[in-house]
């Protein structure tokens, strides 16, 4: 019998476990059994991802790198590679603006939603601390992200992983360092990490396969964690322009590789899909970024000398979905309490929201943070930035879910046309499984 391809058994993990998680709903036990004894296995799942994502960037770019033998190639990977996401981001911010303009979402919300939502969520503990961070964000200087990016302890970098930009200057800074030293003095030290990544991505493959009951655990423990539904209804307007704007990013995706990368954009959603599933399980671009080189590597034919470069810069600053709900989210709120927002003002969200995605952490909730940094800028009232949030705030987790997968897609679709453009996309890439040596060890 045929096993069954991995995504499908993400998806059925996925459908069953929003099942369960509603029906746990009806018990008076049932959140707290999740809570306690579903919700965990998610969690681990999560921190297994994020326990590799270290040194699978360590060893996957200092092997791209050194591969290259010449660092001019890198600089074209690199120039083309940020190029091509500023772009990418900006199309996706000024999707988000027409939309919510031509939609208007924030014209049909009543004062007595507004208030309901303001009593429930202004003084929660999620929305202080997104405020209390962006505040922290906003005081710092223009070049306070490049000053974040150079780190004065390497060990202390490679041990958190919301310095990821970090962990990145380093590695690139050896990578470099290697070539310089000439092919026959850096062999030790890239056959070493050459073995450490061959090593790191078959713990993706074992961890892979825990993957369908993760995300059964992950969906079910957001069902019973969700919002009063009355409220979420009454954000429906909002909540439907950003997924129309997620689901048009897509469009938009399908479009360069078909016309750039010469790519069947339906194979390319196929093979990219079980990083796709998990990005909207775990909320997480970084907890998400093992599988995501893994599928653009094995299953897609994006060589490792382009994907160890593109794919952990993009989980840092690549944020197309997290941009485009920046710009739907700050007009929507600005409808939605009458302040005026006129065209200067929303020509500086494209280039606030295209700032801070640089400098905002792949991590579930970062963007609200970004939120009140681009309320910032168009003058917004500070004595209301609790109740902006506060508006969005019951709806952000499932939005957050959802623009991850196109924040996930982005970086895909970046690695493959970087690839097309410099040679390195290959028709047939190998796809490497658990046991492949099993038989060796057993």
């Amino acid at each position: 019998m045929k096993k069954l391809e991995l995504h499908w058994q993400i998806m059925i993990g996925m459908v069953l476990g929003l099942v369960f998680g509603f029906g746990m709903t009806y018990l008076d036990w049932g959140k707290e059994f999740v809570l306690n004894w579903v919700a965990p296995l998610g969690t681990i799942f999560i921190k297994l991802l994020k326990l590799i994502a270290v040194p699978l960037i360590l060893a996957s770019l200092i092997k791209g790198i050194s591969d290259l033998k010449d660092i001019s190639k890198f600089r074209n990977i690199g120039l083309r590679t940020i190029g091509i996401y500023m772009g990418t981001t900006t199309v996706a911010i000024i999707l988000g603006l027409v939309l919510v303009n031509v939609i208007e979402p924030g014209t049909g919300i009543s004062e007595e939603t507004i208030e309901k939502l303001t009593s429930t969520y202004a003084n929660d503990e999620g929305v202080t601390a997104k405020l209390e961070e962006a505040s922290r964000q906003k005081e710092s200087g223009p070049l306070k992200f490049l000053e974040d990016m150079v780190p004065d302890n390497a060990v202390a970098a490679l041990g958190n992983n919301q310095l990821m930009l970090q962990v990145i200057f380093f590695t690139i800074f050896i990578g470099i360092s290697m070539l310089l030293i000439g092919e026959k003095r850096a062999k030790p030290l890239k056959d070493f990490f050459d073995s450490l990544n061959d090593v790191v991505l078959k713990m993706v493959d074992l961890i892979m396969l825990s993957a369908p009951f993760a995300v059964f655990a992950l969906l079910a423990n957001v069902v019973v964690s969700s919002s009063d539904p009355e409220i979420l209804l009454a954000l429906l307007k909002y909540a439907g322009v950003v997924v129309l704007g997620l689901l048009l990013m897509i469009v938009f995706y399908c479009i360069l590789v078909s016309v750039i990368a010469k790519k069947n954009p339906f194979w390319f959603l196929k093979q990219l899909s079980p990083a796709q599933l998990l990005a909207f399980s775990t909320s997480s671009s970084a907890a998400t970024l093992p599988v995501t080189m893994e599928r653009v590597e094995e299953h897609i034919g994006v060589d490792k000398e382009v994907s160890s470069f593109v794919l952990p810069v993009g989980a840092t600053v690549n944020m197309d979905g997290t941009s485009l709900y920046q710009g739907i989210a700050a007009v929507f709120i600005a409808q939605a309490l009458s302040f005026d927002l006129p065209l200067s003002g929303q020509l500086t969200i494209v280039f606030t929201a295209l700032l801070a995605s640089i400098g905002t952490a792949a991590v579930p909730g970062a963007g609200m943070v970004m939120l009140v940094i681009v309320l910032e800028s168009v003058g917004f009232p500070p004595d209301k930035y609790a109740i902006g949030l506060a508006l969005i705030f019951a709806v952000d987790r499932p939005l957050d879910m959802l623009r991850t997968v196109v924040n996930v897609t982005g970086d895909a679709t970046v690695a493959t046309i970087v690839a097309k453009s410099v040679g390195k996309l290959h028709d047939d890439p190998k796809a490497k499984n658990w046991d492949d040596h099993y038989e060796e060890v057993k």
